[in-house]
């Protein structure tokens, strides 16, 4: 018999040359459950999400989550908030002026919305902020049983070579030196995680904004960093030790390698949803072409709407995967 949310036990490999390959844990022909890469999980008789405000002995996760397909996720709260509202018009499940409540309300780490089948989740600031996100956000998942789940981050950036405005699937999260790679330190050793993201689910998206035909949409690379400005390559923080014409070579050399945007989040949210076994695309516009400049001047409205965009297409993409276009 298969259980559902099969727990890795592979060996534990500083390189992860092991597990970078979930595929090999799935079962053909059978409903995609959350792969859970810890063993130790077996043994605690009750599951504590901290940082959520939920557990796994006060809340019953299947009845509250168990209906879950599509999981959004991006920095601030009220955009993960605007998100749900736009989405349960979108599907027909809310009324105007509807108020959604935070699942999370018992902390002020994260906030959580949810209507239907979409889970919508903010993730802060930075890679150290959405891997916190990501583990709960990954046990609950496999906690409430869910199945052939689709995680998108939605979320802003800055360009390079793009029009502001434009959107960027990403292809690949690379490192701020073109790696397409997340490194991380675990007991002291370094480990290095794949970043690859689901191509067929890029390519979907990337059919979705033809179909809507309103904005820009590229497919690229996205360089993830560890810092907004001088791991930008910013002339405008309070540090910087580096001319315009050092800036503007590195930003051509991240453009030549296939870099269209730059963000912080995506590196760890490509290697966390690999090693879970879930499919996985990260959709960001741009509020400004790097190439020319390192502050966003755009309006207040006309970064608004900006925003919006992400939304719209991922929002178009869930109703069409439901039937619903």
């Amino acid at each position: 018999e298969i259980p559902f949310g099969p727990v890795c036990k592979v060996p534990f490999n500083p390189n992860c040359s092991m597990i970078l390959n979930v595929s090999q844990f799935c079962y053909p022909g059978r409903e995609n459950f959350i792969h859970l890469c810890n063993p130790h999980l077996e043994k605690m008789k009750e599951d504590i999400l901290y940082h959520f405000a939920l557990g796994t002995g006060t809340h019953d996760f299947p009845a509250l989550f168990g209906d879950v397909k599509f999981v959004c996720v991006g920095g601030s709260p009220s955009r993960m908030k605007a998100f749900i509202t736009y989405i349960a018009e979108e599907l027909g499940l809310g009324s105007p002026g509807c108020d959604y409540p935070n699942i999370c309300a018992g902390t002020d780490r994260y906030a959580m919305y949810k209507v239907g089948p979409v889970l919508s989740v903010s993730h802060g600031m930075g890679i150290p902020s959405i891997s916190i996100m990501l583990h709960e956000l990954i046990k609950l998942l496999y906690h409430a049983k869910c199945s052939n789940i689709t995680i998108i981050r939605i979320g802003t950036s800055g360009g390079i070579g793009l029009e502001p405005g434009s959107v960027v699937i990403t292809r690949q999260s690379v490192d701020a030196t073109f790696k397409p790679q997340f490194e991380q330190v675990i007991l002291g050793k370094t480990v290095i995680r794949s970043t690859n993201l689901d191509e067929q689910l890029a390519k979907e998206l990337m059919q979705c904004s033809k179909e809507i035909n309103q904005f820009n949409t590229v497919i690229g690379n996205t360089m993830c960093t560890l810092d907004f400005y001088e791991g930008q390559g910013r002339l405008d923080g309070a540090i910087c030790l580096y001319n315009e014409e050092e800036k503007l070579q590195y930003l051509k050399e991240a453009y030549d390698s296939g870099v269209r945007n730059i963000e912080m989040e995506s590196s760890v949210f490509a290697a966390m949803c690999n090693l879970s076994g879930v499919k996985a695309a990260v959709v960001c516009v741009t509020l400004l072409n790097r190439l020319e400049g390192d502050q966003i001047s755009s309006s207040h409205d006309v970064l608004v709407e900006y925003q919006q965009r992400p939304q719209k297409l991922v929002g178009y993409f869930i109703k069409k995967s439901l039937g619903k276009v």
